[in-house]
């Protein structure tokens, strides 16, 4: 199932976002590891939406499986981001990564381990399928586009949401409402993202300026490097929230189907994860998260998750 996202969106999380954490949580980059405690009980709804999918049976957890190695090792390595508003960001007041895809990760942290025990390792858009290929993480939560080209190097659980393209734009730009005004004009994407071929097919003439993360992306349209630049709906409705001198125009002109990354050929976790996916779906656990991350901002009642299987890669 595809389902755009309305324009009219923000950033703040409110403090029960934490609410399904129970344990700790690290966040780490590359060169520091720093300890963040869980917080707040949960209300009653949403601890018995979290509960309802409850812990893998242990037949589930196969001999020398990962799934058994994260089970002793104790904990989920997930690669993911904290700088991407709504979806996995450091709160500075708490310490916490809070956000749609930090949840998941909990959640599935708790599915195997029976507690949301997670590691989050920075990774940018152009280090994902090596973090996974050389194991330096188990999963990539991080508002991944699942294509048939990055499932030649890694496999996709799900998708577990969906997105698409749109265009933001300085308010007051004038002329730019669809991808065909794009042409002629210098057009800011994310460096090997869905964005840059979208815009190479929709307006051949358009120069591409790439940077390597969204804050990045962000700041170079604000300081006029480019005149609009492309992303998820997803991405940029938060960053309009955050910067209210930026603006969505038109709608979402792809569907973005989001996967959960996993190693390449590893069959047995990527039918795990699967599972896992139909289980928080069905139990209301799933939308109990999109509830206290997206719903937040979004107006209406969750979706249906996406069906799994449902996107070319997956």
């Amino acid at each position: 199932m595809s389902r755009t996202l309305p324009r009219r969106l923000g950033t703040a999380l409110p403090v029960a976002l934490a609410t399904l954490t129970l344990a700790a949580v690290t966040a780490c980059s590359s060169d520091s590891d720093s300890a963040v405690p869980g917080g707040q009980d949960k209300k009653p709804a949403e601890a018995s939406a979290a509960a309802a999918v409850g812990v893998a049976p242990d037949t589930a957890i196969l001999p020398g499986s990962t799934m058994e190695k994260i089970k002793k090792r104790g904990y989920l390595i997930v690669g993911g981001s904290q700088d991407a508003p709504l979806w996995s960001q450091l709160n500075p007041m708490n310490g916490q990564v809070e956000g749609f895809d930090a949840e998941m990760g909990r959640l599935l942290a708790k599915y195997i381990i029976g507690k949301p025990e997670v590691k989050i390792v920075s990774s940018a858009t152009e280090t994902r399928e090596a973090l996974l290929q050389n194991g330096t993480v188990d999963v990539v939560f991080q508002t991944y586009t699942i294509t048939p080209k990055r499932a030649e190097q890694v496999a996709f659980a799900g998708p577990y949401y969906s997105s698409g393209q749109a265009i933001l734009v300085k308010k007051g730009t004038t002329g730019i409402k669809a991808p065909a005004d794009l042409n002629g004009k210098t057009v800011i994407a994310g460096a090997n993202t869905p964005a840059v071929t979208a815009i190479q097919q929709l307006a051949p003439s358009a120069k591409v300026v790439t940077f390597a993360s969204d804050p990045e992306c962000l700041q170079a349209l604000r300081q006029g490097r480019g005149e609009a630049y492309v992303q998820d709906q997803a991405l940029l409705v938060a960053d309009v929230k955050q910067y209210p001198d930026t603006t969505v125009v038109g709608e979402p002109f792809t569907q973005d189907p989001y996967g959960i990354g996993l190693k390449h050929d590893d069959t047995a976790f990527k039918s795990f994860v699967n599972d896992w996916l139909r289980a928080i779906g069905q139990s209301g656990a799933w939308q109990a998260v999109w509830k206290q991350t997206i719903g937040t901002v979004v107006e209406g009642n969750p979706p249906a998750p996406p069906a799994i299987g449902s996107a070319a890669g997956s």
